[in-house]
C-alpha cells in the first residue's frame, strides 16, 4: 500500500496537545508546511479537533491531530476538554506544546501524568523561543517564526516512531508461498458499489504479497469451487458462516475478515472470553452494538437489524440494544451487560485498544462482530485454530 494510498487507520497518529495559545496551531502548519490549522492571537480558536492525513518526512505517512486548548473554560470549553481527551486514545505520538514565556504549567502536568498513565510515548515542546532569553538545558525548543527546532522536532518524532514500531501482518505471517486461499465474499445489498470493504481488500492483499494462490468467490460458488481446489485457508464473511460452515471440510482452516480483524486490532483473548456472554444475556440485559465506521444504514443493515434478531433468536430473551457509529462510543458503559464490536478496520489500534480497556474499566465484557456470530454458529473454536 503506498503513502498516498494508506487508509487512516493504518497511519501513525501524532496529536498535538497542549493549554491555549500556547502556538499548537502554529506549530502543527510548520510542521506540516501547510496551512492546516487556524492561527491568532485570541485564546480558543481551535474549537474542535483538526485532522489531516498526509506524509511527512521522516515519518512517512501520518494522521496529524491538532487539539483545543486543555485549558478552555465554561460550557462549550468544557465539551472540548472531554473531546480532546478522547483523542488521547487515538494517539500513536503525543506532543505536549508549552508557550516559553509561560512555562510548565499545571494543565501541562496533567497531560504529561495522563501521557504517562497511559504509556503513550511523547515529546515535550517549548515553543515561542524566539520570545525568551535563556532556555533549559536539554529540553526541546520551538519557534515558528524562525523555523528553530522544527525540523529537529520532525527527527525525534521519526526517531520515536520507529522505537515503537512492530511489523503486524492480519494473515500474511500465516501464510507459505503456493499456498491457496479462498476468500468468500458475498455481493448482496449490504456490498460497497463497485468495491470491497477495507478489510477484504487488505487480506486480498497480503495474500498477494505472500505469493498465495488467492481465490475470490461468492458463498454459490464455494462448493464448486472445493471440488476443483483444496485450499490451505478459507477466509469468510462472517455473515455467511452459517453456510460455509457446512460446506468447508473440517480438515481446511476456517475463519472470518472480522476474526482476523480482531487479532490485529485488539486483544483477541478477552474478545473470545466475552463470546460466551451472550448465551447468558437475560430478559432486559442492555446490548450495545458498536461500529466504527460512518457508512449508511440500510434496511437488512447487520448491526442495527441482522444482529438484534440474531441474538434474541438465540437466546430467546427479550434484549434491549442501543446502538453507536463512528468516533461515538459512550464514556459511561456499566449499563451494557454485553458490548459487540465491529472489527474496527476504520479505526487505528491505539483506539481499538481504547475502547477495550475502557469497557474493562468498567466490568463490561465486549466481543468482536465476528466471533460473536461464529459463536452463535457453534464454530469459534474453528475459526480461531488459524491463530494456533
Amino acid at each position: 500500500m503506498s503513502l498516498n494510498t494508506t487508509t487512516s487507520s493504518e497511519r501513525l497518529h501524532i496529536a498535538f496537545f497542549g493549554c491555549r495559545n500556547a502556538g499548537k496551531s502554529s506549530l502543527v502548519n510548520a510542521i506540516t508546511n501547510q496551512q492546516l490549522s487556524i492561527v491568532s492571537d485570541i485564546k480558543g480558536t481551535t474549537t474542535d479537533p483538526v485532522k489531516k492525513a498526509m506524509e511527512i518526512l521522516p515519518l512517512g505517512p501520518v494522521v496529524i491531530i491538532d487539539t483545543p486548548g486543555l485549558d478552555d473554560s465554561g460550557e462549550l470549553g468544557d465539551l472540548r476538554v472531554v473531546k480532546t481527551k478522547e483523542i488521547l486514545g487515538q494517539t500513536d505520538i503525543a506532543v505536549l506544546v508549552i508557550d516559553s514565556t509561560v512555562g510548565l504549567n499545571d494543565y501541562d502536568k496533567e497531560l504529561i501524568k495522563l501521557f504517562e498513565e497511559r504509556k503513550l510515548p511523547h515529546v515535550i515542546v517549548y515553543n515561542k523561543s524566539d520570545l525568551i532569553k535563556e532556555e533549559i538545558e536539554n529540553s526541546l525548543y520551538t519557534s515558528t517564526v524562525t523555523g528553530d527546532g522544527i525540523n529537529e522536532l520532525k527527527e525525534l518524532l521519526g526517531k520515536i516512531a520507529n522505537e515503537n514500531k512492530t511489523e503486524k501482518y492480519i494473515i500474511r505471517d500465516r501464510l507459505h508461498v503456493g499456498d491457496v486461499v479462498i476468500l468468500v465474499i458475498p455481493i448482496d445489498e449490504s456490498a460497497p458499489k463497485g468495491r470491497i470493504i477495507l478489510p477484504q481488500q487488505n487480506v486480498l492483499r497480503e495474500c498477494l504479497d505472500a505469493h498465495a494462490v488467492t481465490l475470490c468467490v461468492q458463498p454459490e460458488e464455494l462448493e464448486k469451487t472445493l471440488t476443483k481446489v483444496t485450499p490451505s485457508f478459507v477466509i469468510t464473511d462472517s455473515q455467511v458462516f452459517n453456510k460455509v460452515k457446512d460446506i468447508v471440510p473440517e480438515n481446511i482452516l476456517l475463519t472470518s475478515f472480522s476474526i482476523l480483524m480482531a487479532n490485529y486490532r485488539g486483544k483477541l483473548e478477552s474478545l473470545v472470553e466475552s463470546a460466551e456472554i451472550i448465551s447468558k444475556l437475560k430478559d432486559g440485559d442492555t446490548v450495545l452494538i458498536s461500529e466504527a465506521c460512518t457508512h449508511h444504514r440500510q434496511c437488512n443493515d447487520i448491526g442495527t437489524v441482522k444482529f438484534p434478531k440474531w441474538i434474541k433468536d438465540y437466546t430467546g430473551k427479550n434484549i434491549n440494544f442501543e446502538f453507536t457509529q463512528g468516533g461515538e462510543f459512550p464514556q459511561t458503559l456499566s449499563k451494557y451487560k454485553l458490548i459487540i464490536h465491529c472489527g474496527g478496520c476504520m479505526i487505528n489500534e491505539a483506539e481499538m485498544t481504547t475502547r477495550q480497556n475502557r469497557a474493562a474499566a468498567n466490568n463490561v465484557p465486549i466481543v468482536n462482530y465476528g466471533m460473536a456470530i461464529a459463536y452463535m454458529n457453534g464454530i469459534l473454536k474453528r475459526a480461531l485454530k488459524v491463530f494456533e
